[in-house]
């Protein structure tokens, strides 16, 4: 199997409480889903029709057999997910606080480890990883060692120069400062695996971590003087812009009501890898991804809240955006 998107780093079993709007204190029920920004972007494009997979680790526990089973149930290839001995399943717990817009997580089985921190280098399928249409990592998988140096193995596999037109390799910037010990460390990290990426993807602190301060258009012309082709910049409020050496668009926020802003970014990353492969222009990709976070912004859960291309389309047409492969009528609002 050549998977068209190609996942690697975190994977947890998420307990979201029913209840909405209180503290974890005062949460009475809960439920529980598949989570992990890598594992859930690779749910999303999946979820877009894509063939996907995730290289992960799990514990050897009730929980791992969990997240498999999610996993089969979404489409998403689990052959190199694999149990570690004597570690638990990564579980994150979080309070769902929309009013104020407070999401906070708390992460358990994750200090010192996790599971998906002892990938290990002499473990990965290089020729899967080389051959993958999207190879997807994340900062937060060059925390520790023996990930690190997995992470570095299987970019350096991915040579930037010899990946055929319409491969991708992308850097989610995705910086949690929980597992560093300084942003310094972090952009040290960031500076050995941007060699090897085509986009990077962020929002304005986590550019900065990875290229410094600055405006949202100085981290972009920073992460494409690194080689990236396409940099992408989240503006909160103000939408997302995406720049290459030629092009700059901007895509504005789509209106929802929030109800957890806690998987949005892994939706936006399924559909932009969707939007990529489906060779659309970039403005196209910018506003399908946008649209796609902002449906899963206003459900509860991550992997099981993504949407389908018909619900994206639809959010696009409602709003009078340009739907990618339909022309858009004269005198449109946009």
């Amino acid at each position: 199997m050549t998977h068209e998107l190609l996942t690697i780093g975190r994977i947890s079993v998420d307990i979201y409480p029913n209840d909405i709007g209180v503290g974890l204190e005062d949460v009475t029920s809960f439920g529980k889903y598949l989570g992990g920004s890598p594992s859930n972007v690779a749910v999303a494009a999946a979820r877009h029709g894509r063939r996907t997979g995730v290289i992960t680790r799990t514990g050897d526990d009730p929980f791992g057999t969990y997240l498999h089973r999610e996993l089969e149930k979404f489409g998403v290839d689990d052959s190199f997910v694999a149990p570690v001995q004597g570690l638990q399943t990564a579980v994150t717990f979080c309070a769902i606080k929309p009013d104020t817009d407070e999401f906070p997580l708390y992460f358990y089985g994750r200090f010192p480890t996790a599971p998906d921190l002892q990938i290990k280098a002499d473990e990965l399928d290089l020729d899967a990883i080389r051959t993958a249409g999207i190879f997807w990592s994340t900062v937060t998988g060059l925390c520790q060692e023996p990930s690190r140096a997995a992470h570095i193995e299987a970019h350096q596999a991915r040579d930037r120069d010899s990946l055929k037109i319409g491969q991708y390799t992308i850097l989610d910037l995705d910086y949690r400062p929980m597992f560093w010990a300084s942003e310094e460390e972090a952009r040290a990290e960031v500076a050995k695996i941007l060699p090897h990426v085509t986009v990077a993807i962020g929002n304005d602190k986590e550019c900065a971590v990875a290229v410094g301060e600055g405006t949202p258009d100085e981290q972009a012309d920073r992460l494409l003087a690194a080689g990236v082709e396409i940099a992408v910049v989240k503006l909160g409020p103000e939408g997302v812009m995406a720049k290459t050496r030629t092009e700059r668009v901007v895509s504005a926020p789509v209106p929802v009501k929030t109800v957890n802003g806690l998987g949005a970014g892994d939706s936006f990353g399924g559909a932009f890898c969707h939007g990529l492969l489906s060779g659309w222009p970039l403005a196209q990709v910018l506003d399908y991804a946008n649209a796609a976070g902002a449906i899963v912004a206003s459900r509860l859960s991550c992997a099981d809240a993504m949407p389908t291309p018909d619900e994206v389309t639809a959010l696009l047409a409602q709003h009078g955006r340009p739907v990618p492969g339909i022309s858009i009528p004269q005198g449109a609002a946009l």
